[in-house]
């Protein structure tokens, strides 16, 4: 019978602690997400499962062309995927023309970037068609599939807090076919 206690003990003991590292993991280094939509094509597709590398932000502050997730304010256990055109202090505008410009203290300089699906349409400028000035703790992001995502150019979306930022997105997991770790521009 002391034997049954003893290896009862020991394996649950083990069980505690694989249950707490899992929880560790999950909650401070990475977690598994799943794109729901098009608003990030041709980057991501609907249905890509992502790992999230939620350690990197604790050191380093977020970049540009970043690919982050972060809350839906409006709705509970909602999660956005966007990717990071304006940083703290900047401010972006986007022309008529739907090119992106930025001004971090030089003036206003268009965004080089090569990853888009498409151009932005006027309809779709949103309130970057003036001037957004972004606080000191504010990002302003995108979709790649500019003409179908709800991100920082709606009043709904807005620009993030940096408190507000889950992680980066970091691996393609799945499918498997298009296994990668995910880099930006």
């Amino acid at each position: 019978m002391k034997k049954f206690i003893k290896e009862f003990i020991s394996s649950f003991l083990y069980i505690a602690v694989v249950l707490g590292l899992t929880y560790l993991l999950i909650t401070y280094v990475g977690q598994r997400t799943v794109v729901d939509g098009g608003s990030m094509e041709p980057t991501l597709e609907d249905g890509d499962n992502l790992i999230v590398d939620k350690l990197s932000y604790r050191f380093n502050d977020p970049e540009r062309f970043d690919i982050i997730v972060f809350p839906f304010q409006y709705q509970k256990d909602v999660y956005y995927i966007k990717r990071i055109i304006g940083l703290p202090g900047e401010t972006v505008w986007i022309d008529t023309d739907g090119s992106i410009y930025i001004d971090s203290g030089e003036g206003m300089t268009l965004l080089e970037e090569s990853y888009g699906k498409e151009i932005i349409s006027p309809e779709h400028i949103g309130r970057a068609g003036n001037p957004v000035v972004l606080g000191e703790d504010e990002y302003f992001v995108l979709g790649d599939n500019r003409n179908n995502s709800s991100d920082s150019r709606t009043d709904m979306v807005g620009s993030i807090k940096r408190k507000d930022i889950i992680g980066k997105a970091w691996v393609r997991v799945w499918p498997l076919s298009d296994f990668e770790v995910i880099a930006h521009q």
